[in-house]
């Protein structure tokens, strides 16, 4: 036991220090990145500095405009947020300053790599050894509940279910006209004596299975044949080759992890409201996303189509924000797509993130300052609570359009899934949260910071 121990807190002396250095190396750089444009550009240096970040905010409000109006000020702003960053570079190039900015470039870009590095290293190392999870035996009944159509036809592609049946599972398809409900699919096979439930699928057909799953507290495993698999992926599973998902059959461990419930329905990943979750209800979305979401945006950012929200997650208040995310666990990154990753799936909280941009400047301010942008509000809550002007509102969960009466409530079942995976799996690459260079002020002095969050082995 002491020799643990010892052997814990010489990890966490190397990982402190290993980050102590990588944010030091990401000052220097950074403050040769300043000296490179102000003594290589002379006077110009501030030329340089505000054209670059003018440019920037010129494209980010052009994008704005080409979100949220149509015609010709819809067509303006596609050309500004295409044309100005090229119309930036030719002017560097002209005026001779562009080694400057290049060489400019590069050490800032050196620089967030070794601050992400340094935030890389203030992981907590307990978490992802519980993170392994435990060996148990081999399961005796498994049941997998596939659809065919999911990830355009990777069941087909990857020949899951002979290798399913094979290694003696019992495989459940879903019907390609609908008709199939995987949950009560689920409880029948349950009834029937099953002791493991699957899903080859997308995460709306995962989270109705995991569901009954963690209802009655069986394994869940999870077949990374949906086409984006945002869940499988944080799991740590390979997604490239749902094939290996299978091997948790005959060489896998279990861990906890959390399930969202959104009135009453669980959710693995996401819950959407405001415009997204507006945007799919369309009957045409499906056939014709890009332009069905361009028709319908403008009308919904400018406040004149879709419900008036409000939200309450603890002690934050949003009002009328016009997308809001709320994920089961809390994203690295504050990505309102829910396109990022999530350092744990077990840490027992929600994540928030809403956006209101009510103009031109406010978009610029989002593409120069990302998630700190004053439009953008990331948060984590224990419970969420949506309200509206009416008296139902479109919810869009783990991808599935839904109409819900207000309030809305979101909250999160702790631990309540458990989950069968491979023991060797590629595991989810860590994705620190955007730089913060007070964090890394303060982890260059030696001073203590907030945990960065937690990878996956």
């Amino acid at each position: 036991m002491n020799n643990t121990r010892a052997r814990s807190t010489l990890a966490l002396d190397y990982d402190a220090r290993r980050a102590r250095d990588w944010a030091r190396l990401a000052l220097l750089l950074a403050a040769c990145a300043v000296f490179t444009v102000v003594a290589g550009a002379g006077s110009d240096g501030w030329v340089v500095l505000l054209t670059g970040v003018g440019g920037l905010s010129l494209a980010g409000a052009g994008l704005w405009w080409a979100l949220a109006h149509r015609g010709w000020t819809r067509l303006l702003g596609a050309l500004l947020a295409v044309l100005v960053p090229f119309g930036v570079l030719a002017l560097y190039a002209s005026s001779g300053l562009w080694i400057v900015a290049v060489c400019a470039i590069a050490l800032w870009t050196a620089a967030l790599a070794s601050a992400r590095s340094a935030l890389r290293n203030v992981r907590r190392p307990h978490a992802k050894r519980r993170r392994r999870g435990r060996k148990t035996p081999p399961p005796g009944n498994p049941v997998f509940i596939m659809n065919p159509r999911s990830g355009g036809g990777k069941v087909e592609r990857f020949d899951l279910v002979r290798r399913a049946e094979a290694l003696g599972a019992r495989v459940i398809l879903i019907a390609p006209d609908g008709t199939t409900d995987p949950e009560a699919e689920a409880r029948r096979a349950l009834a029937e004596g099953a002791d493991l439930l699957g899903v080859a699928g997308g995460d709306g057909t995962q989270a109705l299975v995991a569901a009954v799953a963690a209802e009655h507290d069986v394994p869940f495993l999870v077949i990374a044949a949906g086409t984006r698999n945002h869940f499988a992926m944080d799991l740590g599973l390979d997604r490239t080759d749902p094939v290996t998902s299978l091997e948790a059959l005959t060489d896998g461990v279990e861990f906890r992890v959390d399930l969202g419930d959104v009135d009453g329905r669980a959710f693995v990943n996401t819950v959407s409201f405001g415009a997204y979750a507006e945007i799919v209800q369309s009957p045409e979305y499906r056939d014709a996303k890009a332009f069905t979401a361009l028709d319908l945006l403008p009308d919904l950012l400018m406040g004149e189509a879709g419900a008036t929200l409000g939200v309450r997650a603890d002690a934050t208040h949003l009002h009328a924000p016009q997308a809001v995310l709320v994920s089961n666990n809390p994203y690295a990154r504050a990505d309102p797509f829910g396109g990022g990753r999530r350092p744990r799936l077990d840490s027992g909280s929600l994540g928030v993130i809403g956006i209101k941009v009510e103009g031109a400047a406010q978009a610029a301010e989002v593409v120069l300052r990302g998630e700190r942008a004053g439009g953008i509000t990331s948060t984590k809550s224990s419970r969420v609570e949506v309200s509206a002007d009416r008296p139902d509102i479109p919810v869009a969960i783990d991808g599935e359009a839904l109409v819900l009466p207000v309030p809305v409530v979101c909250t999160l079942r702790q631990g309540a899934l458990r989950v069968r995976v491979p023991r060797r799996r590629p595991g989810a690459t860590y994705s620190p949260p955007n730089v913060d260079w007070r964090r890394i002020v303060r982890l260059a002095l030696d001073r203590p910071v907030g945990d960065a969050g937690e990878g996956d082995d």
